[in-house]
């Protein structure tokens, strides 16, 4: 049982030089910051002599790439201890910036503000859920695991639970969240390197990828944690400005957290006012009259199309008849072309513009109020109570598995077993939980002073006055932001937008005025969070599949040399896979990521919680644990969510489990994982003397053994 000794092997320093190595750090990322604060200030002097906003986009991109690559490059190592968990070296503040730039995901940088501004209340569950997880792991794992003393989460389970099998199954469930984690990543990473640099969606995936792979691929922990650290402090930079820059314009005050409830109440009159005005109830008609018209379409789709089509040519034919003029044949010509091909498309088009009729057919194009808790009225009608109770029912359940999802995501849990000692990773929990508060704290008002923008700004001006902003990032993506004159007023009313939350945050600094610089900033910051967490993950899949399944299974007496290049092979594969499915935009990045913390709640909680705290929890209990909660629960996304639904030719109708969202799948998941593994735990024989005393001497470290 030496794998489980309660210190490994691996560069654990003394004190005296621990305390030597954190001076350095501190000196060095003092001037690093520095020097970043300072490289933005020489590019928005360069702006104002005339830089084009390309070329600020350009310089951002290929300027943080370069760092990044040069951390990874200086970071290179074949060392395994170094390769895998950094050394065991990480001091627990830089441990904590890096884990903070791993768990902000562009999902959290770029998607929980924009959550926040079209869920209102609801978007909080992703806050409270993410926050309460990190609680869990510094209570419940985070200190047993560094006693444990393992590289990986499949390596705990396979020495824990005394055998292969639950390895492998650690293995694959590692894979599986983790690279339905990594794709949102990548899908950001896209986002955001056309923003700044205007190339093609997919291209803009492949230069991101650059970055991921040069810091990951040469030094493996060691380089993606101090490359992490560089992101942290570039991503909480750009997030702040903008941030303290709207407020200020708005309050005159600098401290958006505390300006968060007055401008709330003055969001929430201007709903109001937006609700009872004429214009958005004659746009809101409008949506209604099209919602009805597409409607009778598909209840004969055959006939509905070829009627269009005949209307379509006939029109046509008409104005080249009578020698109209060219733009207007043209018109006629693109119109009939962009009809439906055949009656599939017809169906497929006609339901997807209903449901965005249907969607415009709302107050506040379809938001809820920004302070309304729930859907629905508990005092309400029988249906109005069910829409309430079902709505508040899926808040909680988005945090439980929120909560447990972040508790067990293999690509965080391998953080703390970077650190010097178990007092150490217990600290860094906590320091995580403040470098990712300054953000958490921050999302929520933002979203709040962005909506006082639209709301008191940008509804009633003329079209052609609207900002640049509406215009670039209509270019950018149509399905992130469009704008179309719905009642022919030529004013903007807010039910003539439709807005993805991906944009919210990348646009702020458009929004408040602020130079196109700050702009790149906000943009290489969203690049560093997206980048940061994808090293960590695609870590994570390649120390899997090299270290736990070569390594451990397949071949133990490979030499390290071989096993570090092995990992860098696959994490190499694994990439390119990665950006292939996320050039293909399979979802969105919010469901994608909330996917994940689902797989990984059922697949790895119950688990690793019984494992520590229940020594009489046996291998065939694990095992079969691991594969009921994770099955139950990608069998109800599979079957409940519209993207998979394609992918596995899912016809039947939807019906879901007491209203539960396919989001939330790991509810049924986690309980599912305990009740397995306690019942199978205890109709089969109880682990080894020895694994049992290590357990009980992890939890009890001064418990004199008999």
């Amino acid at each position: 049982m030496a794998g489980l000794s309660s210190e490994a092997s691996g560069g654990v320093f003394s004190a005296g030089s621990n305390a030597a190595f954190k001076k350095q750090l501190n000196k060095v990322y003092g001037w690093y910051t520095g020097g970043f604060l300072l490289f933005v200030v020489i590019l928005a002097i360069l702006e104002q002599f005339g830089l084009p906003k390309q070329w600020v986009g350009y310089i951002f991109l290929l300027a943080t790439v370069m760092l990044y690559a040069g951390i990874g490059i200086m970071s290179r190592t074949n060392d395994a201890a170094e390769y895998y968990v950094a050394g065991r070296r990480v001091p627990a503040i830089y441990n904590g910036m890096a884990t903070g730039a791993d768990w902000m995901s562009a999902a959290s940088f770029i998607g929980m503000a924009g959550t926040l501004y079209l869920t209102g209340y609801g978007g909080l569950a992703f806050i409270m859920g993410w926050t309460g997880g990190y609680c869990l792991v510094a209570l419940f794992l985070a200190p047993y695991l560094r006693k444990f003393g393992q590289f990986t989460i499949p390596d705990f389970l396979g020495a824990r639970y005394d055998g292969n099998l639950p390895r492998l199954i650690g293995i694959l469930a590692a894979i599986l969240c983790s690279f339905t984690y990594v794709v949102a990543q990548i899908y950001g990473v896209g986002l955001i390197t056309t923003r700044l640099t205007g190339v093609a969606f997919e291209i803009g995936i492949f230069l991101g990828l650059g970055g991921i792979l040069v810091c990951s691929f040469l030094g493996g922990m060691r380089a993606v944690t101090w490359t992490q650290v560089a992101q942290y402090i570039i991503l909480i930079i750009a997030y702040m400005i903008p941030v303290v820059w709207l407020s200020v314009k708005q309050t005159s005050f600098p401290i958006p957290q505390l300006v968060y409830g007055q401008q709330l109440q003055k969001v929430t009159q201007a709903e109001q006012r937006l609700i009872d005005d004429p214009k958005e109830k004659e746009v809101i008609a409008i949506y209604k009259q099209r919602a009805e018209a597409l409607a009778e379409k598909l209840k004969d789709v055959p006939a509905a199309l070829a009627a269009e089509r005949t209307a379509a040519e006939q029109k046509l034919a008409q104005l080249r008849a009578a020698n109209a003029p060219a733009d207007q044949i043209a018109a006629a010509q693109k119109a009939l072309d962009s009809l439906p091909k055949d009656e599939a498309a017809a169906k497929a088009a006609w339901t997807k513009a209903k449901a965005a009729a249907e969607a415009g057919a709302k107050p506040l194009a379809g938001m809820p109020r920004h302070a309304q808790q729930f859907a629905g009225d508990p005092n309400g009608d029988e249906k109005a109570r069910e829409t309430f109770d079902t709505s508040r029912r899926n808040f909680l359940a988005l945090i439980f598995c929120l909560m447990v999802g972040t508790a067990a995501l293999p690509h965080i849990l391998m953080r703390y077993y970077t650190t010097p000692s178990v007092k150490e990773a217990r600290e860094s929990v906590t320091w995580s939980l403040f470098f990712i508060f300054l953000l958490y704290f921050t999302a929520p008002a933002l979203a709040v002073l962005v909506k006082y923008e639209v709301f008191n700004v940008l509804v009633g001006t003329p079209f052609d006055k609207l900002p640049d902003w509406i215009v670039n990032w209509s270019k950018v993506d149509p399905a992130l932001l469009s704008v179309s004159d719905v009642n022919g007023d030529g004013i903007f009313q807010l039910g003539e937008m439709r807005i993805g939350g991906d944009i919210i945050v990348l646009a702020t600094p458009e929004i408040a005025g602020l130079p196109y610089v700050v702009s790149g900033m906000v943009a290489a910051g969203g690049l560093a969070a997206a980048l940061s967490t994808a090293d960590g993950l695609l870590l994570t899949i390649s120390n899997a599949l090299s270290h736990d399944l070569y390594y451990k299974m397949i071949d133990p007496n490979a030499p390290t040399s071989r096993r570090v290049m092995i990992s860098k092979v696959l994490l190499l594969v694994v990439a390119l896979m990665a950006a292939y499915v996320a050039a293909q935009k399979p979802a969105d990045i919010l469901f994608l990521v909330s996917a994940a913390f689902s797989f990984a709640a059922a697949a790895f909680f119950p688990a690793l919680t019984l494992g520590i705290f229940w020594k009489r929890a046996t291998k065939w209990g694990a095992v079969l644990g691991m594969i009921g909660g994770l099955g139950i629960t990608f069998y109800y996304m599979a079957v409940t969510q519209p993207w998979l639904r394609s992918v596995f030719g899912v016809t039947k109708p939807v019906e879901l489990w007491w209203g539960i969202q396919p989001i939330s799948a790991g509810i049924f998941g986690v309980p599912l994982g305990f009740a397995i593994i306690i019942i199978v735990s205890l109709l089969t024989p109880a682990p080894k003397r020895e694994i049992q005393e290590l357990v009980e001497h992890v939890r009890y470290p001064n418990l004199k053994r008999a």
